[in-house]
């Protein structure tokens, strides 16, 4: 076997991006013919009932003939956002101090509800 056919199915560059529960994957790969192209993997973590966990995965593949339309709409895409939003993170999650533990689920109450912990009084035990 050639050392070409070794490295068919290898990853010639990768880089990892962790984003909380999502990680994504940019690996260069060789086609057969013998070019490159890229794929981009999603993968994201879920926890089933028992406290065993999976990984869902997206895969996209983007060959060569299409990286400057992709950049192209990647770059208008990501431009559109921080201009009519800004670069500051407004979800509490990407918030390098966000605790997971303490954030209570969505579906809990109606819509537009206080938060759990403002639904109650604060008494301090002297005042009775």
């Amino acid at each position: 076997m050639s050392d070409k056919d070794d490295r068919k199915n290898e990853d010639i560059f990768e880089r990892v991006i962790r984003a909380g529960r999502r990680t994504y994957f940019f690996d260069v790969r060789e086609t057969k013919a013998g070019d490159y192209y890229l794929t981009i993997t999603e993968s994201k973590k879920f926890t089933n009932d028992d406290g065993s966990y999976f990984y869902r995965k997206h895969k996209i593949y983007l060959y060569k003939e299409d990286f400057e339309d992709f950049q192209t709409a990647l770059q208008e895409a990501t431009d559109f956002i921080i201009n009519e939003k800004g670069e500051e993170v407004i979800s509490e999650r990407h918030q390098p101090n966000f605790d997971p533990t303490s954030q209570k689920s969505e579906s809990n109450g109606a819509e537009g509800s206080k938060p759990e912990a403002e639904k109650y009084t604060d008494v301090d035990f002297e005042d009775i």
